[in-house]
């Protein structure tokens, strides 16, 4: 019975990569046998009740993963968006992580990370579903990430939101219109305007 529960902890873990105790307690399997695992060297403890497979070889969006994995409410947003969707050459330190405007801070324990405050309706809108390492993850589309972009930008920058918005239209990701309809959304059609007028 422990090989057959510990192969069924193995087989979890190389499907999902990403593993809580939740996870194997959910198909019946006592978070004992993830312990034993972790104390072989099979497994090992990445964050808080964060655990992966030893050979694991992370993807390149691996943290954004995790990340969803431990906050599964959040949306990945701003740079870390651009970075996802090839908009930017930038690669950030941190994990951008869009979160309602009341809800407490995240406790995120394995990566580094920044969190953006949204309304209910600017986080709820442009939101598509990719997942990485089997995991689901919520990430602003392109279009919405541009528009974000100008309205952060105090905290990114506007040549980085010039740049976004350039690429978005020069890769075929976003249309004028979608990002002139999330820049209504987000109270930046004024502050953008000149930039999609440019682009025409």
């Amino acid at each position: 019975m422990e090989d057959s529960n510990l192969n069924k902890v193995l087989a979890i873990a190389r499907r999902r990569r990403i593993l809580r105790p939740r996870d194997l307690e959910a198909v019946g399997i006592p978070r004992e046998y993830l312990l034993r695992l972790m104390r072989r060297g099979v497994v090992l403890r990445t964050g808080r009740g964060i655990y992966e497979l030893a050979d694991l070889v992370p993807t390149e969006h691996h943290s954004l993963a995790v990340v969803a994995k431990e906050v599964p409410t959040c949306v990945i947003c701003l740079l870390s968006a651009l970075r996802f969707h090839g908009l930017t050459t930038q690669n950030p330190s941190e994990v951008w992580v869009g979160i309602h405007v009341r809800a407490r801070r995240p406790n995120i324990s394995t990566v580094s990370y920044r969190p953006i405050r949204y309304s209910e309706k600017t986080l709820m809108s442009g939101v598509q579903v990719h997942r990485i390492e089997g995991i689901p993850v919520r990430i602003f589309t392109p279009a919405k990430t541009v528009a974000d972009c100008f309205k952060y930008r105090s905290k990114i920058g506007i040549d980085v939101a010039i740049e976004a918005l350039r690429d978005t239209l020069r890769q075929k990701k976003g249309t004028i219109d979608e990002i002139n309809a999330y820049a209504q959304l987000c109270r930046v059609g004024n502050v953008i305007r000149p930039y999609l007028e440019a682009s025409v």
